[in-house]
């Protein structure tokens, strides 16, 4: 089964001027309308470190799930937005970032890897306790542009320590496009090889004139779980100076359209997104 998740979220969160919350729920609604297997709508993060998230809450309470079969993911950095997360009956999922890079750990979750990994348990505890699932994001999963060391065999371990754990979704991402595609068939090929019950995904940036040859290496090394962004926005704010962009969802649903995945979203729902994104972020 193909899973498209759209990221508003990722979207959102690297834009210095603030969406309005009523423009927020407005959009996410017309997202919810489309198809897509999951939403990730959201964090429950520090203000002062991502203050375009800070209406979370109240984004939340105002979503229309009454009629959409996707569901909702949730970003957390640590064990109280993890519980804050979990106390809410309309998430589904809860993302956690854990980074291979010691850097980005401190500079995205003000943390060192170990206490990560230890934050990771919490959260698994308390996601199993209040039947939430745990996606985990394997950031700098390609490399990393402060000099860390970086293998594939890393990330491989950091799968093999996910497992032990008991996380069932990984999500490998790219987190400031340094991928190519040969290094993506590979590294998921191995990884699917290594770990056949856990299901991985695909969080890539890229910039747009890459974009299609990495999600269809992805597509090729057997990933059935592709995270985008309307129209491209987005990047993490704690990665580098510039960011880069998230994979345009235009481009998963084109390249799956050509391999035969037809109908995976309502196509007039669909472009009644493109029109609102289009009018959410600022040119």
């Amino acid at each position: 089964m193909i899973k498209v998740i759209e990221c508003p979220r990722d979207a959102m969160q690297g834009i210095d001027s603030f969406i309005a919350t009523d423009q927020k729920v407005e959009y996410i609604n017309q997202l919810l309308k489309v198809g897509f297997d999951t939403i990730d709508f959201g964090s429950f993060v520090s203000p002062k470190a991502i203050p375009q998230m800070r209406d979370t809450s109240q984004v939340l309470e105002s979503l229309d799930l009454s009629s959409t079969k996707s569901k909702l993911l949730a970003i957390v950095a640590n064990e109280r937005g993890g519980e804050e997360a979990c106390s809410f009956e309309q998430i589904n999922f809860i993302g956690f970032p854990l980074s291979i890079s010691e850097t980005f750990q401190k500079r995205n979750t003000n943390k060192s890897i170990a206490e990560a990994l230890s934050t990771l348990n919490e959260l698994k505890n308390t996601a199993d306790k209040t039947s939430k699932e745990l996606v985990v994001y394997i950031s700098m999963g390609f490399g990393n542009p402060y000099h860390d060391p970086y293998d594939p065999d890393i990330v491989m371990q950091f799968s093999g320590i996910m497992k032990s754990i008991g996380v069932k979704i990984i999500s490998l991402a790219d987190t400031i496009g340094v991928s190519t595609p040969g290094q993506i068939k590979t590294l998921f090929g191995s990884l699917r090889t290594e770990h056949p019950d856990t299901e991985f995904g695909v969080h890539l940036h890229s910039h747009p004139a890459t974009a299609r040859e990495k999600v269809e290496a992805a597509f090729e090394a057997g990933c059935k779980r592709f995270d985008g962004a309307l129209l491209g926005f987005g990047g993490c704010p704690m990665a580098e100076d510039s960011l880069v962009g998230n994979i345009d969802t235009r481009v998963i649903l084109g390249m799956l359209a050509d391999k035969g995945f037809n109908g995976v979203v309502n196509t007039s729902e669909f472009q009644k997104a493109i029109a609102m994104a289009s009018r959410v972020f600022p040119n």
